[in-house]
């Protein structure tokens, strides 16, 4: 069965001026996202700036996110780590704090062979009960999950799927066909969500939903619909915005974009800053574009 079928949004951290987590306006956001139909919360990933918290605010943030939601979406927990053993105490802590799923990015700069990924992983998903969601995205971390090696790592229990952001069809296309229909692929590339669809993806983890929630539900519940063509209206007319929320690293444009949007969710942790002029300008012009500002 799968975690979620849908639009899940990479939530970001909400953090006052001194970096400390802005706890109420997480509460605000989640409500925001659950008002709007997101079909799950994925707290403290990338998008959530995980690797600037110490594990202690990570794992609260977890626990309030659950706490928060109670039980009206699932709640996935980045726990990913380049250290196989942190990565252990994380996807623990994250478990015991309510997570119903943990988000896993491959390990980064150490840059594992597939035969590590695979013993990496199968230690991590062996030492708790929760699902547990591969994260391939090399751009940022140096390091590809080959399809094969996620066919290995499919026959793990616990491992039931993948979110995908290398930008590679071919890859993705041999996942599923690897894989089968039992192992869910999810889309990590705003622009990419419903030719993933088309693949057999089961939906979207969203930095757009952060800003557009409903638009981005809207487009994946369409194409389930059958509604091939309303979906691929909402994909091309997000495409200029996408592009405003990554024309910087993520997530200092999305961050930027929700305190104009008026969500004051504070700065970017260091040592992300904030955004260049001449690029703020693109992504007002794109919210203004969107209907957002």
């Amino acid at each position: 069965m799968s975690i979620f079928k849908g639009a899940g949004v990479a939530l970001v951290t909400p953090t006052y001026a001194d970096g400390s987590v802005n706890f109420d306006k997480l509460k605000e956001l989640i409500e925001f996202q659950i008002a709007n139909e997101t079909d799950a919360l994925i707290i403290c990933g990338t998008t959530g700036e995980a690797s600037t918290l110490s594990d202690e605010v990570q794992i609260e943030c977890v626990r309030y996110a659950k706490e928060v939601a109670n039980g009206r979406v699932p709640v996935i927990a980045g726990a990913g780590s380049n250290d196989t053993a942190h990565c252990i105490e994380l996807a623990q802590g994250c478990e015991k704090a309510g997570a119903d799923a943990v988000l896993l990015v491959t390990p980064y700069y150490n840059k594992a062979t597939q035969k590590g990924l695979i013993l990496h992983y199968t230690a991590v998903a062996n030492s708790i009960k929760i699902p547990v969601i591969l994260y391939n995205v090399p751009g940022r971390t140096g390091c590809n999950i080959a399809p094969k090696t996620v066919y290995e790592l499919s026959k793990v229990e616990n491992i039931v799927a993948v979110k995908e952001a290398s930008g590679n069809f071919s890859q993705i296309a041999e996942i599923a066909a690897l894989c089968g229909p039992d192992f869910d692929i999810y889309s990590g590339n705003d622009d990419q969500i419903v030719p993933m669809l088309a693949l057999g993806a089961k939906g979207v983890i969203s930095v757009l939903s952060n800003v557009a929630p409903k638009n981005t539900h809207d487009m994946v519940a369409k194409f389930f619909a059958g509604d091939i063509e309303g979906a691929a209206k909402l994909q091309l007319d997000a495409i200029e915005l996408i592009n405003a929320l990554f024309c910087e690293v993520n997530p200092i444009p999305v961050k930027a974009a929700l305190n104009l949007m008026g969500y004051e969710v504070g700065p970017c942790r260091m040592p992300l800053c904030d955004m260049e002029e001449k690029n703020l300008e693109t992504l007002k012009t794109a919210l203004k574009n969107y209907g957002l500002l």
